[in-house]
């Protein structure tokens, strides 16, 4: 018998045992984003998914923010068409939620996502973050429920000892507002450069929700009453895991992401 021509180059040991792919891994972001959605959860609320691309009504005009309002400035950005941008924050949700609530209450809803703003890159600045916004509107709510909600939440993302402090401050649409600190989750209050040597870290800004945001929604603020708050996703990713610069988040290295 003829013998069969040998293929040419090296020959193919099939003894040898085969290459693994390296199993993937939930991005930081993502892994922290899951954790503040299960936690509250767990308080009642309700999540649900939003487009990034909103109308300024949704994004401006029904959160008390008018064309003319100088808050806006900040957030007249990425614009894709007639009337049609970028959202520059996950808070244009909440007229969406309780329209289609048909003035139904208690309402407890969330939702989180990317948002968009024309920042200039640095450590702590990215034109593309995530954000988690939050409210609840029913009768009677008061600050004393927004509190503990994120006290709650606080204690769930940082441990049992996990303190909070309020700062009062302005957002076009929430009345009485405030900044909202957490007890440094490094130096346990004691004084580091993270914290600025102050203790404290500032997470999210909050309040309750102006009359113009309710009347939008199509519910009666002098029957109903709400709390909101948004918390930017990549600072409590960054705090959690002590990263110092945002921009190792969207870089996509995978020396860096291996590490979660």
């Amino acid at each position: 018998l003829q013998e069969t021509a040998k293929p040419a180059g090296p020959g193919l040991d099939v003894t040898l045992p085969g290459r693994r792919r390296a199993a993937g891994r939930i991005h930081p972001i993502t892994a922290t984003a899951e954790a503040m959605k299960k936690i509250l959860l767990g308080l009642g609320f309700s999540y649900d998914d939003y487009p990034d691309i909103e109308s300024e009504y949704y994004n401006f005009d029904a959160l008390n923010t008018p064309a003319w309002h100088p808050a806006r400035d900040l957030h007249d950005t990425f614009y894709v068409g007639s009337g049609q941008l970028l959202r520059t924050h996950t808070t244009a949700f909440q007229a969406r939620v309780m329209r289609a609530s048909g003035g139904q209450v208690p309402i407890r809803a969330m939702t989180t996502g990317r948002c968009y703003r024309a920042d200039d890159i640095d450590a702590s600045h990215y034109p593309i973050f995530q954000q988690l916004d939050v409210f609840a509107v029913g009768r009677g709510f008061t600050m004393s429920d927004l509190r503990w909600t994120l006290t709650e939440l606080a204690k769930g993302l940082f441990g049992p000892e996990a303190k909070l402090r309020f700062r009062p401050s302005y957002f076009p649409f929430t009345t009485p507002s405030a900044e909202v600190d957490v007890s440094c989750v490094v130096c346990r209050q004691q004084g580091c450069a993270l914290c600025s040597r102050t203790g404290w870290l500032e997470v999210l800004g909050s309040g309750m929700m102006r009359p113009e945001v309710l009347r939008a929604g199509g519910l009666d603020p002098a029957k109903h009453q709400g709390f909101a708050f948004g918390i930017g996703v990549d600072r409590i990713t960054m705090l959690r895991h002590q990263i110092h610069d945002i921009r190792l988040l969207y870089d996509n290295e995978e020396a860096f992401l291996r590490q979660f």
